[in-house]
Parts: structure tokens; C-alpha cells; sequence
């Protein structure tokens, strides 16, 4: 590719993208039938009070999602978090949340090639989960070499027909329940939880520890709408359409996870073991326990197909964040910095990804759900730091009330809303995620020469803008 001088030019991403298709992406990301997979573990967790858990996780996204905004609208990148805290608070924290990220941004896929094998094994016992984990990983990566509009239209109509399962599926919850009928048999008046009663939400035995935990492991079923923003370089007007696309995509995913998990956990009262085998695994149990067989066999089906959609939607936002990342030099630029003149994707972190995603074969969905809580708490917290320290500290913006409850008092709130959840993350995660952070400092250590010199940065962006 050469320009109009005649010499070689480097290839860019293109922006094809408008608000729809990030909404689409984005949902596609969120998969908003993931909420049969985590009903039983955040029911265990929230102690049978799911959707008041997601009303805690939508407050804080909601929060981070305006900071994301934010920091968009400064600093239009395909980084995301990395790119933010990077130029706001200093070019090594910036490398520490980007490093921290991947355990979010590299292993959604991975998930989604682990629950798309349960649909599988499910509907074909007797085939090695391995041919399931090769195959859907080859397609993944064979559709996002293709392009980020491509991976908009692939995702749309699966969008629409996840939403219509999700409706119908609530809607034959509420009849039995209409009926007087809950899992565990006729509603009577000693029942836990009647319809049209708030004890789903709160009651004396309400827990907020518990909540908040529960709305720790809901981060991930939300992780979606802030992968939104490594699509920046390839969206049309930027600044104005990613804003409000991410925003929209947290609160329609959150609507829609409250109202359906309010008539699930009136329907499942009681403790999930005593419904469900495996209840880090609950989709095959409830589509069958709520819908009968045939129900069951065609959402799974479906389900292959949308845990594909928010795989490769997952695909798409890693791969462009190792691109950023590649561009600035802080990882081998060559490789994660290249795009390819012909599709204009990052096309070898592309195949990267698809290569770490093989390793589905041996992980098991709940371990790799705590890991993603790690990165994405990470990323959450320094995005609403990053708008205190870019626009309140570094630009002065606290001079009207305006500015302070844009660039104070609503990420501080994001911020807090978010520690809050880091109190309340599983040990494991939190361990493993600790160990993963000591190898970033140990490699950025290696790359500054021992801290004598800042990570290397992509001069794209002029901080008197």
C-alpha cells in the first residue's frame, strides 16, 4: 500500500462503524442469555437475591460507563483503559492496566468456547470436547479476520433472536408462576417469595456483603459495554457516537437482566443446589426445568450460536487492544502492532487470540470468570480515576458545579462503587490475579531498564487538546 507520493504508507484501521452497530457488538459481547449460566452461582452467593445483585452491578457500570465517555471523548483510542490511564496518570500505570486487562480482554473468549462445548456435550455426550474447542475457535478467528462491520452484521440478528428467547423464556416463568407453580411446587402462603412482591430484591435476611458479592461475579455478564471502546479507531464520529453507545448498552443489558432474574428467583426460591447439578453450569438445567426437552434442545442449539457471537465480538476487542498496545512499543511492535493492508484488522493478534482461546480444552468456566473479575475491576477503577486526574487535577475543570459533578463527584462515586466490589472478590482471583500484576512489573522493569525511563507511548494525542 503506498500513498500519493509513492512511498509505502502504513496501514490503519478504517471507521466503518455506526451507533447501532457498537450497540450490537456490544450486546453481542454482553450476551444477555448469560444470565441462565450465572443464575445458580449468584443466587448462592447474593443469598436468592439475583436481581438486586444486578441492580448493584448496573449502578456502578452505569457510573464507569459515563467516565468511559469521558475519556473517549479526550482520547478517541482503540486502548480503552490502557490508552487512558496512560496519557492521565502516567505512561507505567498506564502499561499496568493494560497488562491487567488481558486477563479480562484474553480470556472472554476462552469463555465462550467453554460454555459453547457445555451447550454441546450437552446435545452430543459422546464427542471429544476437544473437536468442539478446535472448531469454534478456527471460526472465531476466521470471522474477525474479516472485519469489524462484518462482525457487526454477523452478530446483529442473533442479538434479535436472543432477546426473543429471553422473552419468551420469562414469559413461561411468569405463567407458572401466574399459576401458582414454582420449582419446588404449589406457591402457598409460607413460600419464600410470592409474584409481585419485593422480597426478591430485599428482605430480613438481605445481606449487603452478599450482594455486593454477587455483583462482583455479575462484572462479568457486564464485561461487553467497556470493550466498546477499543473499537474508537474504527467508529464514526467518535466522540459523539462511542459515548453514548456504551452507556446504552449497560443500561439495556441491565434492564433486561433485572426483569428476568426477578421472575427466575421467585421461581427458584431456595438454595440452587437443590435444583441444579452444577451450579456454576445452570443453562441446560433451567431451559429444561422451565421450558421441557424440545425447549431445551433448541435454546442450546441457539446458545452455541450466541456464545460464538459474544466470542468473537470478545475476539475483536483483545486483538485491538494488543494492537494499541504493539503501536506504543510496549510489546514487540512487529507482531502486535502490525494491520493488515488487505482487511485492515490486526490480523496476527487476531490469530494470537485464537490460539490462547485453544486452551478452553483445559479450564474450567468458573476459575476463568474469577480471573475476568480481576481485569475487569482493574479497568474499571483507573478509567474513573483517570477522568479525576485528566479534567479535575490536570485541567482544572472544578470551577462550576457542572464540571465538579462531571469530573468529581461521578467517578468518584464509579470509584467507589467499584471498591466495593474489590472487597468483596473471591480469594482465588484475587491471588491469581496479584500473581499476574508481579509479572508485569517484573517485564515493565526489564523494559524501562529498572524504572530509569517511562513506558514507551504512541504520540497520537496532544495533551493540550
Amino acid at each position: 500500500m503506498t500513498n500519493i507520493s509513492g512511498t509505502p504508507s502504513v496501514a490503519k484501521l478504517q471507521k466503518t462503524l455506526g451507533l447501532w452497530h457498537i450497540i450490537i457488538i456490544g450486546l453481542a459481547y454482553i450476551q444477555p442469555m448469560t444470565l441462565f449460566d450465572t443464575f445458580g452461582l449468584v443466587s448462592e452467593e447474593s443469598h436468592h437475591h439475583v436481581p438486586t445483585s444486578y441492580i448493584v452491578a448496573l449502578i456502578a457500570i452505569l457510573f464507569t460507563s459515563i467516565s468511559y465517555g469521558h475519556m473517549i471523548r479526550r482520547y478517541p483510542s482503540s486502548g480503552s483503559a490502557y490508552t487512558y490511564a496512560q496519557k492521565s496518570i502516567h505512561p507505567n500505570v498506564g502499561f499496568m492496566v493494560g497488562w491487567s486487562s488481558w486477563l479480562d480482554y484474553l480470556l472472554s473468549p476462552m469463555v465462550n468456547i467453554i460454555l459453547a462445548v457445555i451447550y454441546l456435550e450437552a446435545l452430543f455426550p459422546t464427542v471429544n470436547h476437544w473437536v468442539w474447542v478446535v472448531v469454534l475457535t478456527a471460526f472465531m478467528t476466521g470471522i474477525n479476520l474479516r472485519g469489524a462491520r462484518f462482525v457487526a452484521n454477523f452478530n446483529s440478528w442473533i442479538v434479535l433472536v436472543q432477546l426473543i428467547v429471553i422473552a419468551t423464556f420469562t414469559y413461561l416463568v411468569y405463567d407458572k408462576l401466574q399459576m401458582g407453580i414454582n420449582a419446588d411446587g404449589a406457591i402457598t402462603a409460607e413460600t419464600r417469595y410470592q409474584l409481585w412482591s419485593m422480597e426478591p430484591f430485599w428482605n430480613e435476611l438481605t445481606s449487603v456483603g452478599a450482594l455486593i458479592t454477587g455483583a462482583t461475579l455479575l462484572c462479568f455478564s457486564f464485561t461487553g459495554f467497556d470493550s466498546l471502546s477499543s473499537l474508537a479507531e474504527e467508529t464514526k464520529d467518535t466522540e459523539k457516537t462511542l459515548p453514548k453507545a456504551i452507556f446504552l448498552t449497560a443500561l439495556f443489558a441491565g434492564v433486561i437482566f433485572i426483569i428476568s432474574t426477578y421472575f427466575m428467583q421467585i421461581y427458584f426460591p431456595n438454595d440452587p443446589k437443590s435444583y441444579f447439578t452444577n451450579i456454576a453450569e445452570t443453562q441446560p438445567e433451567i431451559l429444561l426445568l422451565v421450558g421441557g426437552s424440545l425447549f431445551q434442545s433448541y435454546v442450546l442449539a441457539f446458545a452455541i450460536v450466541t456464545v460464538m457471537a459474544s466470542g468473537i465480538s470478545a475476539h475483536a476487542g483483545v486483538s485491538r487492544l494488543m494492537y494499541v498496545m504493539g503501536r506504543d512499543g510496549v510489546i514487540n511492535k512487529k507482531i502486535f502492532g502490525h494491520i493488515s493492508p488487505k482487511t485492515f484488522t490486526p490480523s496476527y493478534n487476531i490469530i494470537i487470540v485464537g490460539l490462547v482461546a485453544l486452551t478452553a480444552g483445559f479450564m474450567d468456566l468458573d476459575i476463568v470468570i474469577s480471573m475476568i473479575s480481576f481485569g475487569a475491576l482493574t479497568a474499571f477503577t483507573f478509567v474513573n480515576l483517570s477522568v479525576i486526574s485528566r479534567y479535575a487535577l490536570r485541567d482544572g475543570r472544578t470551577k462550576n458545579l457542572k464540571d465538579i459533578i462531571s469530573f468529581v463527584i461521578i467517578p468518584l462515586l464509579g470509584f467507589i462503587s467499584i471498591f466495593a466490589m474489590w472487597l468483596e472478590i473471591e480469594e482465588s482471583a484475587l491471588k491469581f490475579g496479584l500473581w499476574w500484576a508481579m509479572f508485569g512489573i517484573l517485564y515493565l522493569g526489564y523494559k524501562t531498564k529498572g524504572f530509569k525511563y517511562n513506558a514507551p507511548q504512541h504520540n497520537e494525542f496532544d495533551d493540550k487538546h
